[in-house]
């Protein structure tokens, strides 16, 4: 159960026996949900089989939610597939990734910052 701190908030699975499982996020503090992962790093496009089979591990864990992730695409069939059934599945393909990882600073790091100047009507105004 876990005790509420960042290093419980999570697990990596991985593992023989993890049913192709990833990680797992508690939602709450208490432990009450959990939100199961999969990350796929892929060339191709990812299909409804793979979505089902994840929707199958989570099924197996008795889970209602899950992320599943890929570097690559998720074909249509497959965002269909997760849309329709009861499970809460999230699809994140790889413009997704890139946009989170970008709007919550995950491994990135800033390149170049400018500085946009305008002009400061106070310092010439009329005395």
């Amino acid at each position: 159960m876990p005790a509420g701190s960042r290093q419980d908030a999570g697990e990596a699975l991985g593992r023989s026996g993890d049913e192709g499982l990833d990680g797992m996020i508690h939602e709450d503090r208490l432990g009450l949900d959990v939100i199961y992962l999969q990350a796929k790093r892929w060339e191709g496009t990812v299909g409804q089989p793979e979505i089902q089979k994840f929707v199958g591990a989570l099924h197996g864990r008795r889970a209602r939610k899950g992320v599943f992730i890929t570097t690559s695409a998720f074909s249509d069939e497959a965002r269909q597939y997760a849309a329709g059934i009861d499970s809460k599945v999230a699809l994140i393909d790889s413009a997704q990734l890139a946009q989170l990882m970008i709007d919550f600073d995950l491994g990135v790091s800033p390149a170049t910052a400018y500085i946009v100047k305008r002009i400061d009507s106070d310092f010439f105004g009329e005395e």
